[in-house]
């Protein structure tokens, strides 16, 4: 577990946008290793319809940059293909509502050739999609869903939430031996025409830059609450722990950074010194990553806890279109305070 709180020479790097940080993690990566390409559609001169690939094209050309057309199946496919031959392909699912039309690749050829094989054949390829809600997408493109690929075993599962992680995590991503599924939230790509927050641009260290899968990080430290979360509602989180911190509660945000492997150590540490714990999550309430933590806290030693644990996250419902019934879903900083006002009064 690290804090993420930048080093004075970190702190004198240049400031990115999470978007332009992978852009910079896949440069210098297919610069490192020319077995290195990346394919998906709007991947090449239109560079990601987040931005994830901007300039790519213009620096590798289009035998490494590859547009596909509308083909989930077919184009991850050849990804799976061209992993298991020894390349390291780095292929986009445009949104990550869309794995239904290409899940038996996903899961039944990405995610199990290793162990069906023996351990004999590897497939080091990184699987990147966009994820979250907040901007009237809809419900077939708003879903974060982070928690049904960490479900199903033989993929890691990786949710940076800022753009120094999103260039370390990718970067192992690329360099990792496994599958890896790179999920980013639209709203923490620092991208003008969308919503914007203080974060989504910021410190990012030059040159090599390494952020170990399976490891959390402490985004504020504190001693009366644990709030453990990922992706954007870190910083949702962040926001409602320096507006309780006046009233004299001092929360702590755990940035988890990735599902697979999850950091269960981290989570402990923190619980065992606060004593309460709220998970925040952007993925539905039932059968998900909420319910997982608080259970592994639970099995572990559930004399930590104070109280009960609580959770915030989306109810059982699909993301609706509407703007005030999708915020009132979605897990708000007014949520996530009242959540926590509740946990420290009870």
């Amino acid at each position: 577990m690290t804090l993420t709180e930048p080093s004075p020479a970190t702190r004198a790097q240049r400031k990115l946008s999470t978007a332009k940080a992978m852009v910079e993690a896949i440069s210098q990566e297919m610069e490192r290793d020319q077995d290195v390409f990346v394919l998906g559609e709007d991947v090449g001169a239109y560079g990601g319809i987040f931005s994830s690939t901007t300039g790519l094209l213009d620096k590798f050309g289009p035998e490494r940059i590859i547009d596909t057309p509308i083909s989930e199946t077919a184009f991850i496919g050849t990804a799976i293909g061209a992993a298991v031959e020894g390349m390291r392909p780095i292929v986009e699912l445009m949104f990550v509502d869309f794995f239904g039309v290409c899940m038996d690749q996903i899961y039944n050829h990405m995610a199990k050739i290793h162990f069906e094989s023996g351990g004999n054949v590897k497939v080091p390829m990184v699987l990147a999609t966009a994820v979250g809600g907040g901007y009237s997408d809809g419900a077939q493109h708003s879903q974060c869903l982070w928690g049904t690929f960490a479900h199903l075993p033989g993929m890691k599962v990786v949710v940076p939430s800022n753009p120094a992680d999103a260039k370390g995590l990718m970067t192992s991503a690329i360099r990792d031996d496994n599958p890896v599924v790179f999920l980013f939230h639209k709203g923490i790509m620092g991208l003008p025409w969308m919503a914007k927050n203080r974060r989504s641009i910021d410190h990012v260290p030059d040159g090599e830059h390494v952020v170990p899968i399976g490891e959390a990080s402490v985004a504020r430290p504190g001693s009366d609450v644990t709030i453990v979360t990922l992706s954007l509602s870190v910083h949702h989180a962040l926001d409602v722990a320096e507006e309780l911190s006046p009233q004299g509660i001092d929360c702590e945000v755990i940035d988890l950074r990735s599902l697979v492997p999850l950091d269960t150590e981290a989570i402990l540490e923190s619980v065992g010194r606060t004593g309460r714990l709220l998970v925040v999550d952007e993925d539905y309430l039932s059968f998900g990553l909420s319910g997982e933590v608080i259970a592994r806290v639970v099995e572990r030693d559930p004399t930590v806890l104070r109280g009960p644990a609580a959770r915030v996250a989306v109810p059982d419902v699909p993301i609706p279109y509407a703007r005030p019934l999708e915020y009132a879903v979605l897990p708000t900083p007014s949520r996530i305070r009242q959540a926590v006002l509740e946990l420290v009064n009870a």
